[in-house]
Formats: structure tokens, sequence, C-alpha cells
């Protein structure tokens, strides 16, 4: 009956087909009915099996015990009786002997008695010892059997939380449970819904983005979901879907991305927590569906950090970019300034040397009106110093001429 349901439970269909192994009576139930008569045998299978390693465990244990006390048990005895055979040996010597001999025989005995009642004495330590032992082991293989008891508990736990329908539900289901049970008060600002986006030609299961109270987001995670009613005939591993949940990622716009995976239950690697796997793809994790929630906090605390280190970076980023702009006003103000100081002076020499032009054009005006006034004056002079008598001296004609005009002048005068 178990190989005809472990041959059933590769086929893809909704009802299942069983033969009664007694009656040979076949009937039909549907996926809960049989998921549910699979499990019980699982359960009982590994009932038995812990059952057994619990009852091999405890010989174990006993047999252990008993062959420790048997051996010391055995050690002391043959001890005690060769000093018993001694001592009879040496009273028989004794009754035989002379009274010197009885004397050494009677210290020897002596002796030997001492020694005897030390080792008696030695043997009951041994005996102390032995219970202490024994006390020891027992209390050794009770420490490791409620250690074994822990980790059943923890692998029974384990085993509950990896049942392929999350306790009737699906993973999709107990992900996005688990998520709006805290959503109210560990995410008010949170997206969390699924990616039923695929224009790309691929999309991930579900997609969660945060949003601090100023409304700038904080974080995005691409999450894909697989358990093991999702494995088809070929058994499938985490690693076939890194690459496609990495590409999903990058499609939508995502900075984590993180695959909650029932795939390889028995992997150590995988069932001891949050598995970073940024050393094949960035920023990506493999999680069982427990660190669901723990991996959102995390992350999102994390982004918080940095967008604190943001804003005080990009406010120092501020700061020096309103200084490199006063800076850059400062200098430009100055290559304007220098170079209308350039033009102006070029301006200012260029009328300095049309005055100076000019200065040097009225100075030659100025020499050349004072060389004339020089000249007015000189003939002035001369002018002045023109007289009748030098105007006729040497001249017959004008003297006669002048001396005429002063003659005509006195008649008239008369």
């Amino acid at each position: 009956m178990l190989d005809q349901m472990s041959n059933k439970t590769q086929e893809k269909t909704s009802v299942h087909k069983i033969i009664c192994p007694h009656c040979r009576t076949a009937f039909k139930i549907d996926e809960a009915g049989y998921a549910d008569i699979l499990k019980q045998v699982r359960d009982r299978e590994f009932e038995q099996q812990l059952q057994e390693r619990l009852a091999v465990a405890e010989r174990e244990k006993h047999s252990a015990i008993k062959l420790a006390v048997a051996e010391t048990t055995s050690a002391l005895q043959k001890e005690t009786l060769a000093k018993e055979v001694a001592i009879q040996e040496l009273k028989a010597k004794l009754d035989s002997s002379g009274t010197v001999q009885k004397l050494a025989v009677t210290e020897a005995v002596g002796a030997i008695e001492k020694e005897r009642d030390e080792l008696k004495n030695s043997l009951q330590r041994l005996e102390l010892e032995r219970r202490l032992t024994e006390q020891s082991l027992q209390e050794k293989y009770a420490m490791q059997l409620k250690d074994r008891e822990e980790e059943i508990v923890r692998l029974r736990e384990m085993k509950a939380r990896l049942s392929t329908k999350m306790i009737g539900e699906t993973l999709e289901q107990h992900c996005e449970t688990e998520f709006n049970r805290l959503r109210a008060t560990a995410f008010p600002h949170a997206y969390f819904e699924k990616d039923n986006d695929a224009r790309t030609g691929s999309k991930g299961d579900y997609i969660f983005r945060d949003v601090n109270a100023e409304g700038i987001e904080t974080v995005s995670i691409m999450f894909e979901m697989k358990n093991e009613g999702d494995e088809t005939a070929t058994k499938r591993k985490n690693e076939d879907f890194l690459k496609e949940l990495d590409k999903d990622r990058n499609e939508k716009g995502c900075e984590y991305a993180v695959l909650v995976s029932l795939l390889e239950a028995d992997s150590e690697l995988y069932n001891t927590g949050i598995v970073d796997v940024s050393y094949r793809y960035p920023k990506m994790y493999v999680i069982r569906p427990q660190f669901f929630i723990p991996i959102i906090t995390l992350l999102r605390n994390a982004a918080l950090n940095a967008l604190q280190y943001k804003s005080e970076l990009a406010l120092i980023k501020a700061q020096n970019i309103d200084i490199t702009n006063f800076e850059n006003k400062l200098s430009a103000f100055k290559s304007g300034f220098e170079r209308n100081y350039e033009l102006a002076s070029r301006q200012f020499h260029k009328a300095i040397e049309e005055i100076d032009k000019t200065i040097n054009h009225l100075q030659k005006t100025k020499d050349a009106l004072l060389g004339a006034d020089r000249n007015l004056r000189l003939a002035n002079n001369k002018a002045q110093d023109v007289t009748i008598k030098r105007l006729t001296r040497n001249n017959p004609t004008m003297a006669e001429k002048f001396a005429e005009l002063q003659n005509t002048d006195l008649a008239d005068a008369e």
C-alpha cells in the first residue's frame, strides 16, 4: 500500500485511486485526503524510528554502565583473592615452623593483612568511585537523552513548519497571512502584493516596498516562494531558481531578492537560518518560511539606517554644493570684475593717451601762440620805435614829402 501511495505522489492529478490490500476494493480520494493519509503514514514512520533510536540509546547506556562495573569488580576480586591466598599460605608455613619462623611469619602476615586492609579500603573507595562514575554516566546519558528529546521536538516543529500544506495553507498564503498579521503595527506604510506584471516574460511571486513618513522609498524586495508541491518529476534545488529571481528583481526595480523555499528539506545549510547567496547574485537571500518576517525586518531596518546616513551625506553634499556655488559665484564675480576692470583700464589708458595727445597738441598750440605773441610783441616794439626821422633818414624823397605835409598842417593851423 505504501509503494502504491509513493507512486501516486509523482502524478499531477487532483484525484487518486487507492486499492485496499485486504479486500482489494478500489476507492478514490481527493488531493487533501490523500495528503492527509500520506502525512499520517510519514508521522507514524517518524515516530517508530524515533522510538527505536531511543531504545537503542537506552540499551547502549545500560550496557556501558554494566561493562564498567563488571570490569572494576572483576579486577578487585582477583586482586583480593590473590592476597587471601598469600595469607593462607603464610599461615600454613607458620603452623609448621619454629618460633623464629613464626615471628617472621607473624610480621609478614601483619604486613600482608595491613596491605589487605588497605586493599579493602581501596576496594571501598573504588566502589564509591564506581557509584560516582555510574551516577556521572547516568547524568551524562540523561543529558544526552534530553538533548535528543529536544532535537526530536525541534525536528517535529521543523517538520510541522515545513509541511507542504503549511497547516492547510499554501506557502504563498502562509507568507501573506504572516505579513498581514503585522502590517498595521510593523509596516504601516508598506506595499506587499502579488507580482502580476508579466510584460517582460516572467514575474516573481510578491513585491515588498516600504516608504518613510516623507514618502521616500527605503527598501524593496522581490520574493519567490517554492515548496515541495511545486516540484516536478525531476527533483529541483534552490540553485535552479536564483538566476530567474535575479532577473525578476532587476526588471521590477527591486533592491533585494529573497527565495522563500521548502526545497532540499534535509540540507543543513538551508535549515540553519538566513543564507546569504550574494556571492552568486547581488543582494539575494534564501530562507525557510519561519524567517520570512525576520528577513523583512532586518532589511528594512538596515535600509532605514542607510537612509539616515544618505540624508546626512546629502546634507553635507548640499552644504558643499552651497559652498561650491558661492565659490563659483565669487569666482564668476571676480572673473567678470577682472574682465570689466581690464576693459575699463584699457579704455582709461586709451583716454589718458588721447588726453596726452590732446595735451601735446595743445602744448604745441600754446607754444605756437606763445611764439606768435613774442613775434607780435617784437613787432609792437618795433612799431613803437618807428619815427619820422627814422623813416626819412637817408630817404630825401620821403623827407621832402613829410616836410611838405608838415608845412601844410601849420598853414591850416593859422
